[in-house]
């Protein structure tokens, strides 16, 4: 299965979550999302996001001419809030 590429550009890391959120909601636990991300706190940002939410977190991925990173999304992943992907949903 080939990964599911989101390019977000030049955006920073709190647009790239509200859009990384909404696309795991979509896809099946297993898929593998490469997020294109040129924000510098991608790297410090997406592994605490996976860590709260469960996804998984696969680091910088080859193959792009932009750093990209790697999240394998969770079928039991925890909800988050749309407009705030950094906060749970029960809370």
């Amino acid at each position: 299965m080939s990964p599911v590429v989101l390019d977000g550009g030049d955006r920073r890391c709190v647009l790239l979550l509200i859009e990384l959120r909404k696309l795991t909601t979509t896809l099946a636990g297993g898929a593998v999302v490469h997020l294109i991300a040129t924000d510098p706190a991608a790297p410090i940002d997406l592994p605490a996001w996976c860590h709260l939410t469960g996804h998984e977190y696969l680091g910088p991925v080859d193959g792009h001419d932009r750093p990209a990173y790697g999240v394998r999304v969770s079928a039991a992943a925890t909800a988050t809030r749309a407009d705030r992907p950094w906060h749970r949903s029960d809370v």
